[in-house]
């Protein structure tokens, strides 16, 4: 009877301990207390962590579901799962960790023998894990390789897209990933330059762009490379396509009256989940709990710069 006290006590001791870690970590889960306002673990429940990465979420998540729920941790990266198993290892009786891509989701649980769960949650995009390590590629503002692999076992990086795209696909490609005005000028530098040097670094890749976009960045503005970074990073990731999938399989992995908490970082994400829930909700799938989406408050950004362009979206399967 004294089982929801524990949590709560478990819960915020846990808590704590994530505020302490975090200039360690250099990680900080983005609108936690919004998702699993959202999102409403309980105990005996079974979640799914899409993206664990460093357990910000788990972390916050599992200790409502004790003592007898059970928490599916998701992460295509081994080195952030290893860093997740670590941390979650005091409930490794309730905790699955496993390396997959998200959109597998269902064949995953299947494997498991799992047929459906209580509560799915995914943090979109990029993790601070990834632009902290610059042999990881992800940043243009440290010097590293031309990488951009969330999982390392594939083998497409940014360098081979780079390499191999024609001037036309490359263009397509920074417009449609990174919505990015100057793709034509982008991909024709590329291109002229790669004949005689290939680009193999960030920071190569960065001042190559710099010299093709007209202006500088000034006061407020982004730089330069940050849309060909993000287009680059989104396709060699093949991100869109697997939250397609995702957003597709979330009515049938869901129990009735379970709930879906996604948050995305980008407009691209945002549209897909946004029209994903619109659907669902018109055929009478889900219900959508949040019109709008959630945004972080003005303390979350202050404390975390990274959080400013998050958006968080839910739903709940119906009956």
């Amino acid at each position: 009877m004294h089982e929801p006290e524990l949590s709560a006590t478990i819960c915020d001791a846990l808590l704590a301990t994530m505020t302490a870690e975090r200039p360690r970590l250099g990680h900080e889960p983005v609108l936690l207390e919004e998702a699993l306002e959202w999102l409403a673990p309980r105990a005996g429940m079974t979640v799914v962590d899409c993206t664990a990465g460093a357990a910000g979420h788990s972390l916050a998540i599992l200790p409502r579901l004790l003592p007898d729920g059970q928490l599916i941790a998701i992460d295509r990266d081994a080195g952030a799962l290893a860093l997740a198993r670590q941390r979650l290892r005091e409930f490794s009786p309730q905790v699955h960790v496993v390396q997959d891509n998200f959109a597998q989701l269902p064949q995953l649980m299947a494997r498991l023998g799992i047929p459906k769960v209580h509560g799915v949650i995914a943090d979109l995009g990029m993790s601070s894990l990834h632009v902290d390590d610059a042999e990881r590629g992800f940043s243009f503002l440290k010097e590293g390789p031309l990488d951009m692999r969330m999982d390392q076992r594939q083998p497409t990086t940014a360098a081979s897209l780079i390499q191999r795209l024609s001037e036309q696909d490359l263009a397509t490609l920074i417009r449609t990933f990174g919505e990015e005005r100057w793709a034509h000028r982008i991909a024709r530098r590329i291109v002229s330059t790669r004949q005689a040097h290939p680009m193999t670094t960030t920071t190569q890749l960065a001042r190559l762009v710099a010299e093709a976009v007209p202006g500088r960045p000034g006061r407020g503005r982004i730089h330069p490379a940050t849309r060909t970074f993000q287009a680059l990073r989104i396709a060699v990731n093949e991100e869109l396509a697997s939250l397609e999938a995702l957003l597709a399989a979330l009515p049938d992995v869901l129990l009735p009256g379970g709930r879906a908490v996604l948050i995305a970082f980008h407009s691209l994400e945002d549209r897909l989940v946004k029209q994903a829930f619109r659907r669902q909700a018109q055929s009478g799938q889900i219900r959508l709990l949040t019109k709008s989406p959630v945004r972080p408050s003005d303390g979350e950004v202050a404390r975390n710069p990274r959080s400013r362009s998050a958006k968080l979206r839910a739903m709940e399967r119906l009956a």
